[in-house]
């Protein structure tokens, strides 16, 4: 770089096989100067960048920062931490010592605000948004640059990769997010306008503990001997100031609007090529957001990769490293390797015994999908069926009895119906509890589900409004629940989905059966007594279920809890006790006076609520 009399990089090494410059200031057009370690190979030819900006800080070795996290990577999945030296490891970005070898400049940028770069936090802002596209212009024209970036990287490093493809930079030439939430308000902030707690918890966590200014809070990079989070000591009252408050700006945009939507990816400005891959057990935040993108962005290249396994560890593996190189190859080096001719949708099909089934598709849904409906019947069973008569079933508020037998609500469909109608039985539950389970009876036949499911429930509450929590379980012959290893929780069930009665508008225009939309932009509160139709989305599954084996749909008032033990990770605030992190616990969110009441579920004749399963048919 010429000497313009500026920053310059802290230090320039040959180390292990690489040329590595370490805090290499890159100018914003504010001012602000941010810093980023770049690996490349020894040589003077140009080479692809794979690159990566966020607030986890570049000098924080992953086996430090996540010690828990790499403890079970490095245990359970061996090859992630073979042929290297591990020094360069980080949280969620790819190893040097794996790419620069085949061939790839590898560049990490501290967010604004974070590690050693200065300035003021706001995760996933349009200023974060806008400094990764000038940090991608930055390396693509740097003459050890072929002028081909692409990202690649985990959660927080995936997500942005859909909000700066947005703003097509011209040298961002292909993106890989793995595991990457799209929508902010919907894959994670109010998953069905309810509001998760993950994002307040993840901020103190993680991104908190790495500001820049911190000191040696932060500790020091054993690889530079720097201060991981800068130079600069900062007392707390400025460091308070250089960082939004995110929980309470989250809480402050109940509804989707511009501060969400700004932080959402714009598929119609996404061109590039593409390959997502999401995990069936991201359920709490970003499984919805790889489908997603692979469905609706606008780029003709693109691959949807579809696997299980716990958040982190695939993408370290030869299995993760292989598949990403590959695409890279082609798009970073035009290569003729074939990339084009796999299938668009490759699957890692889940086997109740946690193995898993290697399988390429040609679209999502898959196109063989038989699209079954299972009505919920009074007596809590699952049926192909239609029930022969109507009935309710009820969950309440505790010490709320039931009114009596008979009377449920009117069999007419649509909003606010209400009145006499068909016999049934009340059951009640907490509307804030455990709620209402319907079963099938063991199934006669191996039944694969593979694709995204839905419900439409007909509810009437005794307050405005009402929230459903769906969970999809299925069941041993001797009663117990299948559970896998999630992204984050080692209990995760098959699958989920929310929805607050009172945004249970669709956009009709976005909206499938099998993938209701809706718009969160108002409530509209429910009239006591009546009876309101609701549609709701369940998140993507895969799973083949034996002969024998039982498929329920349970509707809950809170997040599912799984009944054995629960476990822990270093980085995580809370238990893990089936929902991970994610959590719908914010009591100002969620009033009593309000969430406390009696919900009830009509089925059968006009009220005819159901679960739309994908069965996939035996090859």
């Amino acid at each position: 770089m010429p000497d313009d009399g500026g920053p310059r990089p802290f230090r320039t090494q040959l180390i292990d096989g690489m040329r590595v410059e370490w805090d290499v200031p890159i100018e914003m057009d504010d001012g602000i100067v941010l810093r980023a370690d770049v690996f490349r190979p020894v040589t003077d030819e140009p080479v692809p960048v794979i690159m990566t900006y966020g607030p986890y800080a570049k000098g924080l070795p992953f086996q430090r920062g996540y010690p828990s996290a790499w403890e079970a990577m490095s245990r359970d999945h061996p090859d992630t931490v073979a042929g290297t030296s591990n020094k360069y490891q980080n949280w969620e970005v790819v190893d040097p010592e794996k790419w620069v070898p085949h061939g790839y400049a590898c560049v990490r940028v501290d967010s604004r605000g974070t590690g050693r770069s200065p300035g003021r936090v706001d995760p996933f802002s349009p200023r974060e948004t806008r400094d990764f596209h000038d940090c991608v212009e930055w390396a693509g024209t740097r003459e050890w640059s072929n002028g081909r970036v692409g990202l690649n990287g985990i959660s927080y490093y995936a997500m942005n990769q859909w909000h700066v493809a947005s703003l097509r930079p011209p040298h961002l030439a292909a993106i890989c997010p793995w595991e990457g939430a799209a929508d902010f308000y919907r894959d994670g902030a109010y998953q069905g306008g309810i509001r998760s707690t993950f994002w307040d918890n993840w901020y103190d966590m993680q991104v908190k503990t790495v500001q820049y200014g911190v000191g040696e809070v932060g500790g020091r990079n054993p690889n530079t001997g720097q201060p991981i989070c800068g130079d600069e000591v900062l007392p707390p009252e400025e460091l308070a100031a250089n960082r939004t408050d995110l929980g309470a700006d989250i809480r402050a945009h109940a509804f989707d609007d511009a501060y969400h939507r700004e932080r959402s990816a714009h598929w119609d400005a996404i061109d590039v090529p593409v390959l997502s891959c999401g995990n069936w057990g991201g359920q709490g935040l970003h499984l919805r957001g790889n489908v997603e993108g692979f469905v609706r962005a606008a780029s003709t290249r693109k691959w949807l990769e579809m696997h299980g396994h716990a958040h982190w560890p695939l993408f370290y593996t030869d299995y993760g490293v292989d598949l990403q190189m590959r695409f890279f190859d082609r798009y970073l080096k035009d290569e003729q390797n074939g990339w084009e001719d796999r299938p668009a949708v490759q699957l890692q099909i889940r086997h109740v015994d946690g193995t898993f089934t290697e399988r390429g598709e040609d679209a999502w849904p898959l196109p063989s999908t038989r699209w079954t409906r299972l009505r919920l019947t009074a007596d809590r069973s699952l049926t192909e069926e239609p029930p022969a008569t109507g009935g309710t079933a009820g969950f309440a508020a505790p010490g709320e009895g039931a009114s009596g037998e008979g009377a449920p609500a009117e069999e007419a469909s649509g909003e606010g119906a209400s009145g006499e109608g068909a016999s049934g039985e009340r059951v009640e539950f907490e509307a804030s509890g455990d709620g209402v389970e319907f079963s099938t009876p063991p199934l006669p036949e191996r039944t694969e589900i593979t694709g995204p499911l839905a419900a439409k429930l007909f509810v009437s509450s005794t307050t405005t409004d009402a929230d459903l929590f769906l969970v999809v379980r299925v069941y041993s012959p001797n009663g117990e629940e299948v559970v896998f290893q999630g992204a984050l929780d080692p209990h995760t069930p098959i699958g989920q989905g929310w929805l607050r009665a009172s945004h249970r508008r669709l956009d009709p225009e976005l909206s499938t059966p099998y993938r209701p939309f809706h718009p969160h932009d108002r409530a509209e509160p429910l009239e006591p007594g009546a009876v309101h139709e609701l549609d709701i989305e369940i998140l993507p599954t895969s799973l083949v279920i034996p002969a024998g084996y039982r498929l329920a749909l349970q509707v809950r008032g809170r997040d599912y809890v799984h009944p054995g033990p629960s476990a822990r990770l270093s980085n995580l605030k809370n238990e893990l006790t089936g929902c991970g992190p994610f959590l719908h616990n914010d009591p100002a969110n969620r009033p009593s006076d309000v969430y406390a009441g009696r919900t009830t579920l009509h089925v059968g004749g006009s009220h005819a609520s159901y679960l739309l399963l994908p069965v996939i048919p035996p090859a």
